[in-house]
């Protein structure tokens, strides 16, 4: 049985500042993972994360049906 399902992870080439509690991800969660890892969420996972933004009122299985179980390109930019 799969708990949970990442679909991308991102080494970022530096350390960013972390504030890990430990959390339940669900569908739409950007995870920062061991400060250089970020990771895009469409299910449930418990772990000592920061979560630094959520993609709002969208469902595992609609997640799922947008990314498939390819590979995909997710690119993140930062808002003004």
């Amino acid at each position: 049985m799969r708990i949970f399902c990442v679909t991308s992870i991102k080494n970022v080439p530096w350390s960013l500042p972390r504030s890990d509690k430990q959390i339940t991800t669900q569908a739409g969660d950007v995870i920062l993972y061991q400060g250089k890892y970020v990771v895009l969420y469409y299910g449930q996972n418990s772990w000592n994360f920061t979560r630094i933004a959520r993609i709002k009122n969208v469902s595992a299985n609609e997640m799922h049906r947008a990314l498939g179980n390819g590979n995909v390109t997710i690119t993140y930019s930062l808002g003004k």
